[in-house]
């Protein structure tokens, strides 16, 4: 296996791991459809999923109560179903972005000072 596999699926698990997180920040805005979101994502490298990957976390997200879904008809187009954060998803939103920005600022500070070398005590 070669670096740039080991890369690839590093990258895999932390879109993976972040995923919940990115789709309920992206539905704080104005409700939005699911072909609207998944382009969304798509303009963010790392955000970037398919259909088979977006539908079926929606389902979930709507059985735990995070998002709620409607079904909209728009003039003479088909309907569309279109999806939004519900208070218990923005509670879990809030805690979720708590801790990635706190893992974030740990990893920061951990490629900044590797182990055995002098911490920054700035804050101590």
């Amino acid at each position: 296996m070669n670096s740039d596999d080991n890369q690839d699926k590093w990258q895999v698990q932390l879109r993976k791991g972040a995923l919940e997180l990115v789709i309920l920040a992206a539905l704080r805005g104005a409700p939005v459809y699911g072909l609207e979101l998944l382009r969304h994502l798509q303009q963010y490298p790392t955000t970037a999923i398919s259909e088979g990957t977006l539908y079926p976390l929606m389902d979930r997200l709507k059985r735990e109560e995070l998002v709620s879904a409607e079904w909209v008809q728009d003039g003479d187009t088909r309907p569309r179903k279109y999806y939004r954060i519900t208070a218990k998803g923005e509670r879990k939103f809030q805690v979720l972005a708590a801790s990635w920005r706190q893992s974030i600022t740990d990893i920061n500070a951990l490629l900044e000072h590797p182990a055995g070398a002098p911490a920054d005590t700035k804050g101590a």
